[in-house]
């Protein structure tokens, strides 16, 4: 058993014409570049996790996760790494052939299994867990996305890899936002850092309002310095909802790629760039603003 050796992400500035034209940078910590297959806000999430997971002698994890999960390919990735038998509950069903995330997941040695719809809004409850751990013998449970308090925890540790050029501009951090679990993580990891960063900013990447704000506000409640941040999450730029696109999405995409060959795909980090320029030309975020994206990764839907 061996941890993965991860690599230091970089930070690259976005030159588009429409924000140098309203004087605001743009610059991006490539936290898809720090591992092949574990990459993004994933490792912070699952980093404390599969620590507490080995120390507790539990050989197997168990997850959840739609057809398209980052969480569970990242999982079945980190698990195969640590010789974990891994488990992945798909939502709905699980037709062959796999689309790419699932097969990718099962080439790993993640064991897969449909779960139907309603059985799946209920995963939380006890007597579904219950069914599970008595289905598969002893096994740790990881939520959905793997956000949970330790997940949270380890998010915190993203600030380290935070250098912002200027001192005396507006200072922005911005990042795709789902559970909130990393969000929260971050405005932890600023508050405990004494980072002085004017905002933070979550761009929704689900059609369910109010959910990341929720979430947010209930990972922040034992955490009151971090809770005084200046925090904010737009949720206009869902595209449709989670793994969905729009017209409008994929024409800014297009554009986007013309400036910029930093990967861009239409879950995650396209909303998350599509957001933030539309907030610069709305005046939501304002001129002589420094703005450090988080680019988290994702793998691209094959449908999209």
């Amino acid at each position: 058993m061996s941890w993965p050796e991860l690599s230091t992400p970089p930070i690259e500035s976005v030159h588009l014409p429409v924000l140098e034209a309203h004087r605001v940078r743009l610059r991006v910590l490539r936290l898809d570049l720090l591992h092949p297959l574990i990459h993004g806000n994933k490792w912070f999430k699952l980093k404390i996790n599969l620590d507490h997971i080995i120390a507790t002698g539990a050989r197997t994890v168990l997850s959840f996760g739609g057809a398209y999960s980052n969480h569970i390919y990242a999982l079945a990735a980190a698990a195969r790494q640590l010789e974990l038998r891994s488990i992945g509950m798909i939502r709905g069903e699980l037709p062959r052939p796999l689309n790419p995330v699932l097969q990718f997941a099962e080439e790993q040695g993640m064991e897969l299994y449909p779960m139907d719809r309603d059985s799946y809004r209920r995963k939380h409850e006890k007597a579904v867990l219950d069914a599970l751990c008595h289905r598969f013998g002893g096994v740790h449970v990881l939520p959905e996305g793997g956000s949970n308090e330790l997940a949270v925890r380890g998010c915190a540790d993203i600030v380290q890899h935070l250098r912002f050029e200027s001192q005396s501009t507006r200072r922005v951090v911005a990042l795709a936002c789902a559970t909130g679990a990393t969000m929260a993580g971050l405005l932890r990891g600023l508050a405990h850092q004494k980072i002085p960063v004017q905002e933070v900013l979550g761009i929704s990447v689900l059609k369910a309002r109010g959910y990341p704000r929720s979430e947010i506000v209930r990972w922040l409640r034992d955490c009151p310095q971090a809770a005084k941040q200046s925090w904010d999450v737009l949720e206009h730029y869902h595209g449709g909802g989670f793994a969905r696109s729009s017209p409008e999405l994929e024409a800014f995409l297009s554009q986007f790629r013309q400036y910029c060959d930093i990967p861009v795909e239409p879950v995650y980090s396209g909303k998350l760039f599509h957001g933030l320029v539309d907030a610069v030309v709305q005046g939501r975020i304002g001129a002589d603003s420094e703005i450090i994206a988080l680019h988290s990764g994702g793998v691209v839907p094959a449908s999209l």
